[in-house]
């Protein structure tokens, strides 16, 4: 069964993340929701298997924590 993991603000985004993700070797879905945009969906759901979600979680939390830290070093 799928779950969702994150809801993602565009395609580059998610892409991004299931990028993340396969590299750490969890199987991800993109799924896309909402009104298109220009000739592209405005959100997407990442989904990831019941079995990876804890592991997914962690991962995301990870990969966010140096985003953000990665934009304070650069003010």
């Amino acid at each position: 069964m799928w779950n969702i993991l994150y809801i993602a603000p565009n395609q580059t985004v998610a892409n991004r993340i299931k990028d993340f993700m396969e590299a750490e070797g969890i199987l991800v879905r993109l799924r896309p929701i909402g009104l298109r945009n220009k000739g592209s969906y405005t959100n997407f759901e990442i989904q990831v298997t019941e079995a990876e979600l804890e592991e997914a979680q962690e991962v995301l939390n990870q990969a966010l924590q140096v985003r953000q830290y990665r934009e304070l070093r650069e003010k």
